[in-house]
């Protein structure tokens, strides 16, 4: 990646990591970390780019809390993956991470544009 390629990306805001690898979970089911990167990158339209050292350690503290569950597969390049799924529990901290965002956005937007 390049300097102006790396300058385009956005960093993902803090508290919100979780909350896109949960969304991309019940998106598109079962992927692998490499594929749940991508997605939220594609999905962004290229701005948000998920970091190997911040998502695999997202991950296997989501694997503790019970958030979600992992099981190995073969990859679509036929290598040996990772495949992380969504649990209940995950289902439902999705959605409190959800509202928790919402309501930090609604803050910051009446901060920024005062009535």
């Amino acid at each position: 990646m390049g300097k102006d390629e790396a300058l385009s990306r956005s960093e993902i805001p803090p508290g919100t990591l979780y909350m896109l690898i949960l969304k991309s979970l019940a998106h598109l089911g079962p992927m692998h970390g490499y594929g749940i990167a991508q997605h939220i990158l594609q999905t962004s339209q290229d701005v948000l780019q998920v970091e190997e050292g911040s998502l695999y350690p997202a991950l296997q503290r989501m694997l503790i809390k019970g958030w979600v569950v992992a099981e190995w597969g073969q990859s679509e390049k036929n290598r040996r993956a990772r495949y992380y799924s969504l649990t209940p529990a995950g289902l439902k901290q999705l959605s409190a991470e959800i509202s928790e965002f919402e309501k930090v956005m609604r803050a910051i937007t009446r901060v920024i544009q005062p009535a």
